[in-house]
């Protein structure tokens, strides 16, 4: 009987469902058909869709790019035709363009290359590629695959690909794109070589004191055929074309090859970009790099020290990177080839900061770290021209990068706000330390290393002037951080004064604190910028000197370190007084001013400076005693002559005057 009832009820509950839905009135939602009440039975709220898979969605998310450049016969770029997709003019130019840069000196014909992702689902064009005829034996598999390149990638890609690809990439609180350098944190002056050739050895500087370490031809060739085998080995490659200075008249077309987002990150970041337009008649690049990054040199190579090692060839206008990850080697790297380069054409390359007053007054900062040139350079009441590289032509000043290099250690907001705000997205951060679930930097760890950076295009910078040009300096500022406290914070110098401490680049640093040693060291790096300059320190400074003195361009220097005494004695001297000084620079005040001679470096310094302490202006009236101070000085002086012997065997010009002229303008005593 229960088994009867249930099978009843079921029986009946399906009846009366089936009833209860023929009861129903039918809605018609065929086209065409009539509704007695369209309006409200009409469903249409989604339209038909236009993929059919995941894939297909996924690849009407992103639009490409409108191509400009026609193609050969007529046509627009990028339709496809008969033959499958077709390559645009501009895109198979530079396939074909970096396949040559990529060409091992063996082989008849570069790699085989793809422009996109080699995760891409979409059909990508590659580089026509021309059989040769070598015999069987002579076919490698690197021969046989395609190389994906990833040209000029925009930000929000690379940031794509170094996360996805790259250990220790993450973005940080602020947008910016943390990430490692590996073993290296910094430079290696000591790894780093030129190709000494007829050429290069009667005009480079060789020998003591020179950043400038030789190697041969061969030995170069090998490593650059080291690196473009490992770089044609990868799946894909990195390809910058870029311009270094802003000046039209003089800009360098660079070209960098690199294995990792990161690296290609920071020099779109570094050099100037350039414009669609640009890009599609950029042609061949008049310098190239080949960064491997991690993958080391050969060790048993003649010349070969480590396993890293930065080569350049002034001749094939080439530099080659092994065994080291650390992005500041290529920046500085082609600010050395700049050094080269830009003399050659009459145009003086500088190691400085740059900014320009609201008339139109140029004034460049030239100091070591630690000197404030960045603090001092950095002015809410000027246009920043650029923080660290510069050319000055017949036609004024311009930045040669697209972006500042700024270091991290103890950053604060208080203290550097510019550079605070510009570590947002398309910032490259260095071995800096983060919160690992904020992602909050903690700028004062210095548990990867002390030399941490951020990496940004100029733009970041609010009162940034673009393009990054000015008119002639009117003001050549050399500063120095005096730990020794025998230097007064403000001196006018003559034009052989200039020459002088600006081939002896002065600064002092303070000591650590062990077993309490706390005795100031002074620290010599000719042009303010030894490690990348090219030439003999005497052919910069004696173009500095004619070009100052044709535009009536006075030169200052400007203690910023220690008065009344050397470090653990004295006091710093106050930022506030020093931006005082400067302040009296630009607005034209101290050309006005009555100046005395000092003894010894024959500084002359003046009386007065609004807003600064006149009993400090002297350096021997802060000090209480006065004997210490004589014994100080003259320990400076020694320390400046004895520096200055390496460079007083080259003569300038065809007597030499201006030689003595500049030995005269050192300390005498």
């Amino acid at each position: 009987m229960a088994g009867n009832g249930n099978e009843n009820t079921g029986g009946d509950f399906s009846f009366s469902a089936a009833a209860a839905r023929d009861a129903l009135p039918r809605i018609t939602t065929e086209k065409g058909a009539k509704s007695p009440t369209p309006s409200v039975c009409q469903d249409d709220t989604a339209p038909p869709v236009n993929f059919q898979t995941i894939d297909e969605l996924h690849s009407l998310q992103k639009k490409r790019s409108a191509p400009t450049t026609p193609l050969r016969g007529g046509g627009v770029a990028g339709v496809t035709g008969t033959s499958g997709p077709t390559t645009p003019v501009s895109a198979e130019n530079m396939l074909q363009s970096v396949s040559a840069s990529l060409a091992s000196l063996t082989r008849e014909t570069g790699p085989k290359l793809i422009r996109g992702d080699p995760t891409s689902l979409a059909k990508v064009a590659h580089v026509p590629h021309t059989p040769t005829s070598l015999p069987a034996a002579d076919v490698s598999d690197s021969g046989l695959k395609f190389t994906h390149v990833l040209h000029n990638l925009s930000p929000a890609e690379l940031y794509e690909q170094a996360i996805k690809y790259e250990k220790g990439s993450f973005v940080t609180s602020t947008g910016a794109l943390a990430t490692l350098s590996g073993a290296k944190t910094g430079r290696s002056p000591k790894d780093k070589r030129v190709v000494k050739d007829e050429t290069t050895a009667a005009e480079l500087w060789w020998g003591k004191g020179s950043p400038n370490i030789e190697m041969d031809e061969q030995t170069f060739l090998v490593n650059r055929e080291r690196a473009v085998d490992y770089l044609n080995s990868l799946d894909k490659v990195f390809v910058n074309d870029q311009y270094l200075n802003w000046d039209p008249e003089n800009r360098l077309k660079v070209r960098i090859v690199s294995a990792r987002a990161y690296h290609s990150l920071f020099m779109h970041n570094m050099c100037i970009r350039p414009t669609p337009e640009e890009l599609e008649n950029f042609g061949t690049p008049d310098f190239t790099i080949y960064n491997a990054g991690k993958f080391p040199c050969n060790r048993f190579t003649h010349y070969m020290t480590s396993s890293t090692s930065v080569d350049i060839n002034l001749g094939r206008r080439e530099m080659v990177i092994l065994g080291t990850q650390y992005a500041g080697e290529m920046k500085k790297g082609l600010f050395g080839v700049m050094h080269y380069l830009m003399p050659k054409r009459k145009i003086l390359s500088l190691h400085s900061g740059c900014n320009m007053g609201k008339s139109g007054d140029v004034a460049l900062f030239f100091g070591l770290s630690g000197t404030g040139k960045t603090t001092l350079s950095t002015d809410h009441n000027r246009y920043l021209i650029g923080d660290d590289e510069h050319c000055w032509s017949e036609t004024g000043v311009s930045n040669i990068e697209g972006g500042c290099y700024a270091k991290c250690i103890d950053l604060a907001r208080e203290k550097e706000p510019d550079i605070w705000n510009a570590i947002k997205f398309g910032t490259v951060l260095e071995n800096v330390v983060f919160d690992e679930h904020t992602r909050e930097v903690d700028y004062s760890d210095k548990s990867v290393t002390e030399n941490t950076r951020a990496a940004y295009p100029i733009e970041y910078i609010p009162n940034s002037k673009i393009p990054c040009v000015g008119p002639h300096p009117k003001n050549v500022i050399l500063l120095a951080c005096d730990a020794f406290g025998v230097l007064p914070p403000i001196s006018k110098l003559n034009l052989a004064q200039t020459m002088y401490h600006f081939i002896s680049g002065y600064t002092a640093l303070v000591a650590g604190t062990e077993e309490g040693v706390k005795e100031p060291r002074a620290t010599f790096s000719a042009c303010f910028g030894a490690a990348f300059i090219m030439l003999h320190p005497t052919k910069y400074a004696a173009m500095l000197a004619e070009k100052m003195q044709a535009q009536g361009a006075t030169g200052w220097l400007v203690n910023t370190g220690w008065s009344g005494g050397s470090y653990g004695s004295g006091s710093r001297i106050k930022l506030a007084y020093t931006r005082k000084i400067i302040d009296a620079i630009h607005s034209g005040s101290l050309l006005n001013a009555t100046y005395r001679k000092t003894d010894i470096f024959g500084l002359e310094i003046p009386n007065e400076v609004e807003g600064v302490p006149s009993d400090i202006l002297e350096p021997i009236n802060a000090w209480a005693d006065k004997d210490a101070y004589q014994d100080t000085l003259l320990k400076l002086a020694r320390l400046f002559r004895n520096n200055f012997e390496t460079f007083t065997n080259h003569k300038i010009g065809d007597d030499g005057n201006l030689t003595e002229e500049i030995l005269a303008a050192g300390p005498n005593f």
